[in-house]
């Protein structure tokens, strides 16, 4: 049974249509990536789900966590699941954090809110909680302000914070955007540990995919408001069949074999107010022909498990051969 289930979930901006119907599960205890570039609504996701979007946007669709409605039932309900069942944390801690408040009170907040703990009691989980995310002396850094940390190190508070409400599932929306390769690694190592120590489900929003392949289990490719493949780890990225999945995969360099060039993918992502009448990736696509650009393929069950939404899909090459095309049902 999935602990969340978001079904046909639509956003708009002033009229303008950024999510075209997003259809995801994430089961208790799972890790789920969500990948692609920037402006394809990854983020947009799960902020429509645990309502944290602006007035100005309008949201329709549902978001179940152990089946309890959080569309449309009002401020109270998404405020019991948000923080404590659901947690999550942002690739910029510097704005996320208060900076005149110490790490502390904030994180003290949380403990009060989501697990009714006094001033005393919730100091001394701060500094458990500190510790648990690697700050080094914790018990005298809780009363520092943020910033008195560094970038990772602010990071690692936030998770703090976010592990606060002992929730059941981690959003982790770019958390190593902001950092240093090094530091990068330690967050990554850090959130795998965590997982494995507390037994929570993630969701990890990224455009980098060897970090997507380290944690997670499952993955959705986003491109344009829309999911246009997913599937297990091992399959998805043994032989992606998106052209526009294969292309993030061909723009990684590789640090075995020849050193070949590069393949971009040229073009940007469409302008939401301006989508192409048919497949939205059809202007970038190699492979598009005359029926990408007036049909939108639908997302549909394959036979080895994924879910891809494409009518020219790349298939997996043999040894010594190059990929080739098929052509699938409307």
């Amino acid at each position: 049974m999935s602990y969340v289930s978001i079904r046909d979930l639509k956003v708009s901006f002033d009229g303008v249509q950024v999510l075209h119907g997003i259809n995801l599960d994430v089961a208790k205890g799972e890790a789920l990536g969500l990948v692609g570039e920037s402006g394809c609504g990854k983020s947009v996701t799960w902020l429509a789900a645990l309502g944290l979007l602006p007035g100005k946007a309008t949201v329709s669709g549902s978001v179940t966590v152990e089946g309890q409605q959080l569309i449309g039932t009002g401020r109270a309900a998404v405020e019991g699941v948000r923080g404590g069942k659901v947690a999550m944390i942002f690739q910029d801690p510097s704005s996320s954090l208060n900076p005149v408040r110490t790490v502390g009170h904030q994180i003290g907040e949380s403990l009060r809110l989501h697990r009714g703990m006094d001033r005393r009691a919730g100091r001394i989980e701060a500094v458990r909680l500190l510790d648990m995310v690697g700050i080094p002396g914790a018990s005298k850094r809780v009363d520092l302000y943020p910033h008195e940390f560094s970038g990772g190190q602010c990071q690692r508070v936030m998770i703090a914070m976010a592990l606060a409400g002992a929730p059941d599932l981690l959003i982790a929306d770019e958390p190593t955007t902001a950092l240093d390769a090094t530091i990068q690694a330690q967050i990554l190592d850090l959130l795998a540990t965590l997982r494995r120590e507390t037994g929570m489900g993630m969701v990890f929003i990224s455009h980098d995919l060897g970090a997507v392949g380290a944690i997670c289990d499952r993955v959705h490719v986003m491109y344009a408001g829309r999911i246009v493949e997913s599937g297990a780890i091992g399959p998805m990225f043994d032989a992606p069949r998106h052209p526009y999945t294969r292309g993030l995969f061909d723009a990684i360099p590789r640090l075995d074999g020849t050193r070949d060039r590069l393949i971009p993918i040229h073009g940007t992502v469409p302008d939401p107010r301006h989508m192409p009448q048919g497949c939205a990736f059809a202007p970038r696509c190699a492979k598009a022909q005359a029926f990408c650009n007036s049909d939108v393929p639908a997302l549909k069950p394959q036979q080895d498990g994924r879910q891809l939404a494409c009518f020219y899909p790349v298939t997996a090459p043999a040894t010594g051969t190059a990929a080739t095309d098929e052509r699938l049902p409307a």
